[in-house]
């Protein structure tokens, strides 16, 4: 497999692994809106800051392990999904960790 994928690859099983975290509690998924609310401005903020410091030659990233698509101004789209996929599997385990802690609280 060539080493491309592999940041690409990382983000989709943390996803995955993630997954059925979903199962407990009030959700991440099921509570979109929340979601969006919660990941967006946070993500949007360490773009611009990603997108500046790239463009001063501060930041780079190796082509060795990015698939080579950008969004622009010249993001790798895998750093566009590591400020939305990283802070969606905290949330999911958050969520998770504070139900499973409740329920021991209510016994």
């Amino acid at each position: 497999m060539s080493d491309r994928w592999q940041y690409l690859i990382l983000l989709g099983l943390c996803l995955l692994i993630t997954a059925p975290l979903e199962l407990f509690g009030d959700g991440v998924y099921r509570r979109l809106h929340r979601t969006v609310r919660a990941v967006l401005p946070v993500a949007v903020v360490f773009l611009v800051w990603d997108a500046v410091a790239i463009a001063a030659g501060v930041w780079t990233y190796d082509g060795k392990y990015i698939s080579g698509f950008d969004v622009p101004p010249n993001i790798p789209i895998e750093e566009v999904l590591f400020f939305l996929v990283i802070p969606l599997c905290g949330l999911l385990t958050y969520n998770a960790v504070s139900t499973i802690v409740n329920w021991g609280k209510r016994k």
